[in-house]
Formats: C-alpha cells, sequence, structure tokens
C-alpha cells in the first residue's frame, strides 16, 4: 500500500473540511523558530499550517493546542487574530498535531529601527504595538474561558524554575552569567502585582501590520502564552531598548529622537497610561528575568540545533546568542 506524501495528506483532509478542493501548493514561511509555518494555497484560496516540529522534544514545548486555544477565545475582542479554522491531534495526517488558521496579507516588520519609514510613521507603529499589548492586559480572561490557561499568582517562581529546568536538562554547556541569574533570580522576585493573560513574545516581528495602513490586523506566535504577570510580559518588549541591533534583535545605541521611535521610559509611560498600571520599582529585577528567560529559550534552541531538530536556519547562530544576553541580565542586577 503507497504512503502518502505530507502534502496529499494534508489536501485531503482540508478536502474532508470543505476548505479547498483538490491539490495544493505548500511554502514554509520565515519566522516560526518553534513550530514550523507553511502557507497553503489552493487557487484563491490561502491558509497558514503550524505544526509540531518533527523528532524528540521537550515537554511542555511547542503547544501548538495552546496557541489555537488563545486565538480562538480571542476571536472577538480588541486583540486582532487571524480566524482559527481547524485543529487536528491526529498524528498519522502528516506526522504531529497542528492547527490551520487565516492567511492574513499584510506587511511584517523585522528590523525594529523601521528602515525607509518617516519617524511619524515610526511613531505610529511602536504606539500601535503598545496598544496592542496594553489590550491583551486588559482582557477579562475569565470571561474568555481562559481561566485554565495557566495558574494565577506566583508566575516568577515557577517561570524561573521551568526555564531554569530546561536550561538544566538540555545537557549543554551552560553559559556562567545564564547560571548565576539561575541563582540570583529566586532570590529576589517582587512582590506579584496582578494575573493576566499574557502573549509571552511579544515583539515586532510576530505582528501582522496592514499594507497601506499602519495598524496591526494580527498577533502570532502564541506558543508561550499563559497566565501570569503583565509587568514580565511588557518589560519583555523592552528588552529591545536593552540589546544592540549588532547582538540581536535591539535598537540599543540608536539615535532614537531622529528615527521618531519612542525612548524606554516614553515607552513605559505609554503602557502605563493605557494599561492603567504603574510600573514599579522592580524594573532592574524584570529586565534580568527577560533576559535571562530569553536567554534560556535560545539555549534551548542550541540544542535543538545540536539534535537536528530546530526549524529555522539560523537556530545555531541564535543559540549561540545565549550567552550574550545572559550577560545583558547579570549588567542588570548589579
Amino acid at each position: 500500500m503507497q504512503t502518502l506524501s505530507f502534502q496529499e495528506s494534508l489536501a485531503n483532509y482540508l478536502n474532508a473540511l470543505g476548505l479547498s478542493k483538490g491539490p495544493i501548493e505548500l511554502s514554509q514561511l520565515t519566522g516560526g523558530q518553534s513550530n514550523p509555518t507553511y502557507k497553503i494555497s489552493n487557487g484563491g484560496s490561502h491558509y497558514v499550517l503550524r505544526k509540531k516540529p518533527s523528532g524528540i522534544l521537550l515537554p511542555s514545548a511547542h503547544a501548538v493546542d495552546r496557541e489555537h486555544r488563545v486565538m480562538k477565545a480571542l476571536a472577538n475582542t480588541d486583540v486582532p487574530v487571524p480566524q482559527m479554522l481547524a485543529y487536528c491531534e491526529d498524528e498519522s495526517i502528516i506526522g504531529t498535531a497542528f492547527f490551520i488558521m487565516e492567511y492574513l496579507d499584510g506587511r511584517v516588520f523585522v528590523d525594529q529601527s523601521l528602515p525607509g519609514l518617516h519617524p511619524k510613521e515610526r511613531q505610529q507603529i511602536y504606539e500601535q504595538m503598545n496598544q496592542t499589548i496594553s489590550a491583551i492586559h486588559r482582557l477579562d480572561y475569565v470571561s474568555l474561558g481562559l481561566e485554565t490557561f495557566g495558574k494565577p499568582g506566583n508566575y516568577f517562581a515557577r517561570q524561573i524554575t521551568r526555564w531554569s529546568r530546561q536550561v538544566r536538562e538540555a545537557n549543554i554547556a551552560i553559559p556562567d552569567s545564564l547560571n548565576r541569574l539561575m541563582d540570583w533570580l529566586p532570590e529576589h522576585i517582587p512582590p506579584e502585582d496582578g494575573t493576566s493573560l499574557i502573549h509571552g513574545d511579544f515583539r515586532m516581528d510576530n505582528l501582522i501590520f496592514h499594507r497601506t495602513d499602519l495598524r496591526i490586523i494580527g498577533v502570532l506566535d502564541w506558543e508561550l502564552s499563559t497566565l501570569g504577570n503583565p509587568l514580565a510580559d511588557f518589560a519583555y518588549q523592552c528588552m529591545a531598548w536593552r540589546i544592540p541591533p549588532t547582538l540581536w534583535r535591539g535598537i540599543q545605541g540608536l539615535a532614537l529622537l531622529a528615527l521618531g521611535i519612542p525612548s524606554e521610559s516614553e515607552y513605559i509611560a505609554m503602557y502605563e497610561k493605557q494599561a492603567g498600571r504603574s510600573i514599579s520599582e522592580h524594573w532592574p529585577f524584570l529586565m534580568a528575568y527577560n533576559l535571562f528567560r530569553i536567554s534560556a529559550i535560545l539555549h534551548g534552541i542550541s540544542k535543538r540545533a545540536m539534535d537536528g531538530t530546530a526549524n529555522a536556519s539560523d537556530a545555531v547562530e541564535n543559540g549561540e546568542k545565549a550567552g550574550a544576553l545572559a550577560d545583558l541580565g547579570w549588567a542588570c542586577t548589579q
């Protein structure tokens, strides 16, 4: 009996759902560092497939089921997300669990200095991002049916434990600063500041902007979303102001005023007004925590690159940045 190819099996699944007729075209989309993402085309119809990677995976990682659940819950809120069309746990179709969602035809900005745009356009994009993350944190997660999406309270202790465990379970050399942060952070956790839905990876290149208007039409990559501390989520995006562009996706050291990009303090003030929350005196901890967390994530990518299960072609390079980001995190503690 002939085994169907990935593409043929997926086409049959979509045909059965009434989403397409006949064969499909598949092209892998950029991004999706953790979960491989594909554009599906069938005539004039386009969809997006997001799946778990193949191979042996770390426990609790690559949670496509959680991504699907949270975006489905946000369908009629102020937070723009693509429409969810199907979720499939049956691994016999394409080898892993996956979901199908609407394809949003817009613009994705990767370079946070936004080359080629006018200062007013850059300012508008940063304002849009601030409004959107504030909107996420203002959502009533209980009324959205997400009260079991995470555990309220004790967010930092649980996250530090989780990421430290994943770093140690990777069984590869741990950068010195990352080791120091794993020891320092649990001893300096500030009082918790409420619980909200948090995105977990809110940054510019996980947002889709309208083709012509500078407004966000889709927030993507909810794999790390949970219930947690909103200030931790906001501070994660603010790492960009601490990281030089030569290291990784940052804007530290750029002429922000001339570019039309708000300073870190201006961006914080914008959020305080939008979200109705004040940023506490624990900002150094929040920055150290987030730099630890991204370092731990990149450490995991490095492990997957060694094992051959990492998706993105720059996985090895990103894994090597784990130490440099941990250095920046340790500097925040000093």
